[in-house]
């Protein structure tokens, strides 16, 4: 029996180094990552990897139940096909199992929780940016403004050769924000 790891990122610019150093602790050989990848997405290309690669008596192992997925129907059929194909399942936050009938019913009470935190999040969201437009404010990042001195540093600093990652490091910006002040895409 082999522990596969699973760990998931939202963003590009967070990292998986806590879930990775949770996972190896737990005895996981092998970690699959996917890096900026939303849990609701049904297609996340190294979870794809890990269900090719998973065997009969392999465990596959996760810091959290959200990394894997917070749509409480689809993590419950994820599990179900797992467990269909011989493989176990461990959550190492919430301690959960599938190895036994406790586990099994656990699991499912805590995805049900999973999903109501996340549209919990959702409509406080929501609301937050109903609120703002209500006070005349207007909702999300605010705008770059060519007159801003990041922009005029940054265009000047590109055009002496840097690297997006060096000029954020100079203007104390992030790389992403130093791709919107140069209107490029970050990937």
């Amino acid at each position: 029996m082999a522990s596969i790891g699973y760990a998931r990122v939202s963003t590009v610019d967070q990292n998986a180094d806590l879930q990775h150093a949770a996972l190896k602790a737990a005895g996981c050989k092998r970690i699959f990552t996917d890096h900026g990848v939303s849990g609701t997405r049904a297609k996340r290309p190294e979870l794809d990897k890990m269900l090719e690669h998973l065997r009969e008596g392999d465990e596959v192992v996760v810091w959290k139940l959200d990394r894997l997925g917070r749509n409480t129907r689809n993590l419950l059929e994820l599990i179900d096909d797992l467990e269909g194909h011989g493989v176990h399942f461990r959550s190492l936050t919430e301690g959960i199992t599938t190895t036994g009938a406790m586990g099994k019913a656990m699991l499912t009470v805590m995805s049900a929780f999973a999903q109501l935190e996340r549209d919990q999040l959702v409509e406080r969201t929501r609301a937050g940016m109903a609120a703002a437009v209500a006070n005349g404010r207007k909702a999300g990042r605010r705008e770059v403004t060519a007159g801003d001195w990041k922009v005029k540093r940054a265009r000047e600093l590109k055009a002496q050769g840097l690297k997006p990652s060096d000029i954020g490091k100079i203007i104390g910006a992030s790389r992403a924000t130093v791709y919107r002040y140069l209107g490029l895409d970050a990937d």
